[in-house]
């Protein structure tokens, strides 16, 4: 897994075609928190839905490439499932978080996913330039702050927090082998293959738990159609397009914009506001990422 990103720059801002891609997955993905906190399906019976949607719209593209001939292109596929088994428990995470604590708290510790894709590249030997791990000292004080003050305001958004943290871990590791596995097949075989692998992950777990997988009322629908097109297409779709140029720690770092991109659609949809004490652990966390991808060595 190592082949590949040590002569990688983790710091290189994206360019061309990327911007756009990016900017769109910025918006796609800043919608999905308060989607999520919007709809009433149980937390499974989302996952699954939405990640089956996704890979059913990504199927045709998928067929048409034929890459499943090669022992390369199946390896390949392999780690594309393994990709959807932790993005599967990213998301359990990440709508535990959602319907826990704030949308703004949520997202903004989610946004920690750039420094543990920097820490697990760093372990499979690509640099990250020493100054870069300034920002992420700020963005830990940051969180500090931000769990701090969800622990005295409730311990059910101080669990939402800790969620929040465990599920940037877990995305981390979804978009590094994301990136590894579209460097031999493309990215509608890739999502494909891992939304499914998600969906089946989520399959046997919500049937576990006895939750229904088809009676709930109209709206829940609409939402659950809202959150396949916007977040899982325009937003994981188009970030995974641009992995096969851009680096999986300044992937993970630009998704830290979901924060005020999910902020404003929270305020506008449920009319949610962030507590005023998390505010200035969201603003420092935020300012260490920025400092992550700034900060560069001299050479």
């Amino acid at each position: 897994m190592t082949s590949g990103f040590k002569d990688q720059s983790h710091t290189a801002m994206p360019t061309g075609r990327d911007i756009p891609l990016l900017l769109g997955g910025i918006i796609g993905i800043g919608m999905s928190g308060p989607l999520i906190a919007l709809s009433a399906m149980p937390i499974l019976v989302l996952i699954f839905w939405r990640n089956l949607g996704g890979a059913i719209l990504m199927a045709p593209f998928a067929l048409r490439a034929k890459q499943y001939k090669s022992a390369a292109e199946r390896r390949a596929i392999g780690w594309s499932a393994l990709a959807g088994f932790f993005l599967a428990l990213h998301f359990i995470g990440f709508f535990i978080a959602m319907r826990f604590t704030s949308v703004a708290a949520g997202v903004a510790l989610t946004a920690l996913q750039p420094i543990f894709a920097a820490v697990y590249i760093r372990f499979l030997g690509g640099h990250i330039p020493t100054k870069a791990w300034l920002g992420m000292a700020i963005s830990f004080a940051g969180v500090l702050v931000i769990t701090g003050v969800d622990l005295t305001i409730s311990f059910r958004a101080f669990l939402g927090d800790l969620a929040a943290i465990a599920c940037a871990a877990l995305s981390a590791l979804y978009v590094l082998i994301g990136a590894k596995a579209q460097r031999t097949i493309n990215t509608s075989t890739y999502t494909t293959v891992c939304y499914a692998t998600c969906a089946i992950t989520a399959l046997p777990l919500l049937l576990l738990v006895g939750d229904p997988l088809f009676d709930f009322p109209q709206r829940e629908w609409l939402l659950l159609i809202a959150l396949i097109l916007g977040s899982q297409i325009l937003g994981h779709t188009m970030f995974n397009f641009s992995l096969k140029r851009v680096s999986p720690t300044v992937v993970s770092l630009i998704v830290f914009f979901e924060v005020p991109i999910g902020a404003l659609f929270a305020w506008w949809w449920i009319d949610q506001i962030p507590p005023a004490g998390t505010i200035p652990g969201i603003i420092v966390l935020l300012l260490g990422c920025a400092l992550f991808v700034t900060r560069r060595e001299s050479r």
